[in-house]
């Protein structure tokens, strides 16, 4: 490696150094292969503007191709809002490579795309100096979104839209509860499809659909079930995580205050990822191997699970991406292709595509865990001197193939089980999980902050968008609005009296003047701030709410500021950032698990309702203009609107509500508590 590649290879790249794993030509137009996956949020379309700039050529003379194990690199998840953090620059340098190799983009385009073709795709990445970068052509216009057509117009795109020769429908049958087996089954005639067993693996296979579905309804009523394990009271998850066993998660211990002055305890519920459309997967087992179609977020990382749960070489799994119902988190996407598996296995050389049902998708697919936190601070002389946090919450990864498992839902119900681990966290430098944003953004005095991950738990917890730090930014911010109350000091002014970060400042700043901040508002109408800068190294990002309560809560209007370095797009980084609001806004007003002693009882729209469009709120959205490094936008609303919310609340009606989701219930309880 040169001297001069040296200090702008990408991470990335090392791992994948040959040319012909990122870039070849076909019918014309270069093909740009990538490691990170489509999930509605638009990274296909970015990833496609920074090739663009470093190969000098318009965004119309690429193909994105999908991620595929097989043709690609592997860039480990998408996820964290880290796509364009990771893959930008490994992509900026292959393209600057290509630009070295081919002189650039002399000539007319035709040439330059016949140049591209002619190098040697087993060019090592990393052993040729990068050409200087050309003028921009892409980066930092609003450019088309590629997936967008398709969808728009209703064209098949969809994993569950993919009809290959020979295909088989496959549907599964769930257990009765978390940790039920299976006791007996009865032997019924079901025609047009072939049952699949395996312990208590069950499922069948057809050419109908129609056929399938009864098929697994006449099963369900022939089955016989062990009891299952227990599930907490729901009425009382703060409990119940906190009675442990725990893994004590040590943040920072800068000898806070034991006895603090100022103390308020905050919540949250198992949340579900309520995708429009549930999970699907497609496989197919054939004498050259075994082939994946997901809709995973770690494409990679599901080829190694599966072929550990079976006992394969990794090298005979293909696992190729296929986008479905978006998802920013660990859904049951891998789950969903795992049973495809297994269904396939029985009927080799025959695609099957195993759909799963609502009732799944809101059932057993992987939670958002309950979190619960208690803060404390001293105030002297109207300034924060010191600061306690300690929260407690399940783990916030159960993704295939950590804690050295395979992870996958079926892995449990077969004759030789592959038991799930419990769940955990991602490692500090990834931004960790039930401490993310633990620490709070704002100068406080000593601190003592820890994280108590409850070990020793019947559900399936794993990532959903912004994972803790969802609850922990909530529980700071709106534990920043009662200490602004406590020293007679406005919210917005008490926090920038404790920045010291400018960036931070001025998001704040901005969010507060565009939102009208002071102005008048009608009767039971309150506005309210939110704050963080995600993983404490990620977008900085400003929520103000505004919000009328009578019978419920009502959020009219949220206006985002955040500044996220350079914006490759900035439609889709509004996209992403209005998104997370109107996400947020759902899971702070509407959303909750329900169970009782053995199952989730949550299992329609009915009793899982999410926010609907009558009820979306107006979200106005500002990006700070800057060259700064780009950061992700996917992930930065969502604690700053939650407390926002909460804060708007409490600024109409006088009235804390400190668990979520704030509910005309939880309001009505937070006004008798007060009385």
């Amino acid at each position: 490696m040169t001297s001069s590649a040296v200090a702008t290879v990408p991470l990335h790249i090392t791992g994948n150094p040959r040319l012909g794993t990122w870039l070849s030509v076909a019918d014309g137009v270069v093909v740009v292969h990538v490691g990170k996956v489509e999930l509605g949020q638009g990274i296909l379309t970015a990833l496609a503007q920074i090739v663009a700039d470093a190969l000098g050529l318009p965004v119309a003379a690429l193909r994105m191709r999908a991620a595929h194990t097989a043709d690609g690199p592997d860039e480990g998840l998408t996820a964290g809002s880290l796509s364009v953090l990771q893959a930008g620059p490994a992509l900026r340098h292959v393209g600057a490579v290509v630009r070295t190799l081919t002189g650039g983009p002399a000539g007319d385009l035709t040439d330059y795309v016949a140049r591209i073709a002619a190098l040697d795709p087993a060019t090592d990445l990393c052993e040729v100096a990068p050409a200087a970068a050309g003028p921009a052509v892409a980066v930092g216009l609003s450019e088309d979104r590629l997936d967008l057509p398709d969808k728009v117009l209703g064209r098949p795109r969809y994993l569950a839209d993919l009809r290959p020769e020979g295909l088989l429908h496959g549907r599964v049958l769930r257990p009765a509860a978390p940790g039920a087996s299976l006791v007996s089954l009865a032997d019924l005639d079901l025609p047009g499809v072939q049952v699949v067993r395996d312990g208590s693996f069950v499922g069948v296979v057809g050419e109908r659909e129609a056929d399938v579905d009864v098929a697994i309804a006449r099963l369900a009523a022939a089955a016989t079930w062990s009891e299952g394990h227990e599930l907490p009271d729901e009425d009382d998850l703060s409990a119940w995580l906190r009675a442990g066993p725990h893994d004590e998660i040590p943040v920072l211990d800068e000898d806070g205050p034991s006895a603090p002055g100022h103390v308020a305890t905050y919540s949250k519920p198992f949340l579900v990822h309520a995708s429009i459309a549930p999970s699907a997967g497609m496989a197919r087992w054939t004498d050259d191997g075994l082939h994946v179609w997901s809709h995973s977020q770690g494409i990679h990382g599901l080829g190694l699970a599966v072929a550990a749960a079976l006992g394969l070489e990794p090298d005979a799994v293909t696992v190729e991406h296929v986008e479905n119902a978006g998802c920013y988190g660990h859904n049951a996407a891998d789950d969903a292709a795992f049973d495809a598996v297994l269904l396939a296995r029985a009927v080799p050389g025959r695609p099957v595509l195993s759909r799963w049902s609502r009732t799944d998708e809101l059932t057993w697919g992987p939670l958002s865990s309950a979190m619960t936190a208690t803060i404390g601070a001293d105030l002297v002389d109207g300034r924060i001197n010191g600061w306690s946090y300690d929260v407690w919450s399940l783990g916030h990864t159960a993704r295939p193939g950590y804690s050295g498992a395979p992870g996958l839902l079926a892995g449990a119900h077969l004759a030789d089980p592959v038991t799930l681990p419990p769940p955990t966290d991602p490692p500090p430098v990834a931004g960790g999980g039930t401490t993310r944003n633990a620490i709070p953004g704002y100068e406080v005095g000593p601190r003592h902050i820890a994280g108590h991950r409850r070990t020793n738990t019947p559900l399936r917890t794993s990532a959903m968008r912004a994972l803790g730090a969802y609850l922990n930014v909530f529980a700071i911010e709106s534990f920043m609005d009662e200490l602004a109350l406590a020293a007679g000091a406005d919210p917005v002014d008490f926090r920038l009296a404790h920045l010291d970060d400018d960036r931070a400042a001025h998001v704040v700043r901005r969010a507060a003047e565009l939102a009208g901040w002071g102005g008048t508002l009608p009767d039971d109408t309150g506005r309210g701030l939110g704050f963080a800068r995600y993983k404490d190294k990620g977008a900085w990002c400003a929520v103000v709410a505004e919000v009328a309560v009578d019978h419920a809560v009502h959020v009219r209007r949220l206006t985002v500021v955040a500044d996220i370095g350079l914006v490759v797009n900035p439609d889709g980084a509004r996209n992403q950032l209005e998104g997370g609001a109107t996400q947020a806004t759902s899971w702070t007003t509407t959303e909750r698990v329900r169970l009782d002693r053995r199952r989730i009882t949550s299992d329609d729209w009915e009793t899982y309702p999410i926010l609907r469009f009558a009820d979306a709120p107006l979200v106005e959205v500002e990006l700070v203009e800057g060259d700064a490094p780009s950061l992700g936008a996917g992930e930065a609303a969502q604690g700053p609107t939650a407390a926002a919310i909460a804060n708007a609340v409490h600024d109409a009606l006088g009235v804390r509500v400190r668990d979520l989701p704030l509910t005309a219930d939880a309001v009505v309880r937070a006004i008798e508590a007060a009385e």
